[in-house]
């Protein structure tokens, strides 16, 4: 099977059923917080305020656009990603395709973000797990992509060193691990907090000042 750009699109040995493939978008909630992870992935739990409106409709309005065709530039938008190796699912906002100077197209993803950047590599490992799913499909090899950042209406330029391959390769495991374990873990409240969407719902102060008691009473009654 080939794809609109010429690629022939691979069927991989694979790693991971059908059935056990997680959403992409786990890895950065995991790099986040993995709390916030379980609660979405396990728990099925949501909530939206503003921030995660305004990032929803941006992405939607990347989707809509359509795709586009410029000379040596092809756009397409609201691309299916799955990697069987890594067990991951997802979609990609935009992915461009440069042609190069020996005739082929060179896949490009780039993911929108409402925000700006980040201190973390949290939005970084969800960009290198899409190339990761684009290289495995298209069987190339990808050496960046960009991150599209509403508050600061830039790119960042993201390359797919060995280090990010690899954190990605590991963050993808361990997320793989906590959905497996039905477990959510317990709240560590941070800053981060503030801006999570799931705040009301997780309580991370109120519950991380319970932890003490329980693990008392837990020893308490244990003892002989």
């Amino acid at each position: 099977m080939r794809s609109s750009v010429g690629f022939r699109i691979r069927e991989c040995d694979a790693m991971f059923d059908e059935d056990d493939l997680i959403m992409i978008s786990a890895l950065q909630h995991y790099c986040f917080c993995p709390r916030q992870c379980a609660l979405i992935h396990i728990e099925q739990a949501w909530s939206e305020n503003r921030l995660t409106a305004e990032g929803r409709l941006m992405h939607e309005r990347a989707h809509e656009e359509g795709e586009e065709s410029r000379g040596d530039l092809r756009i397409a938008r609201a691309v299916m990603l799955r990697s069987f190796r890594l067990g991951l699912i997802g979609m990609a906002d935009v992915v461009e395709f440069h042609r190069m100077e020996d005739g082929r197209w060179q896949p490009f993803p780039v993911e929108y973000k409402r925000g700006k950047p980040k201190m973390d590599d949290c939005d970084k490992v969800q960009l290198c797990a899409q190339a990761i799913c684009l290289e495995e499909m298209l069987s190339v090899e990808i050496p960046g992509g960009a991150l599209f950042y509403g508050k600061t209406r830039r790119r960042l330029d993201v390359a797919f060193d060995a280090d990010l391959r690899r954190k990605t390769e590991a963050i993808a495991r361990q997320t793989h691990e906590l959905i497996a374990s039905g477990r959510t873990p317990p709240p560590v409240y941070g800053k981060y907090c503030e801006s999570c969407s799931l705040i009301e719902g997780c309580l991370p102060k109120k519950m991380q000042k319970k932890r003490p008691v329980k693990a008392y009473l837990s020893r308490m009654l244990s003892d002989p």
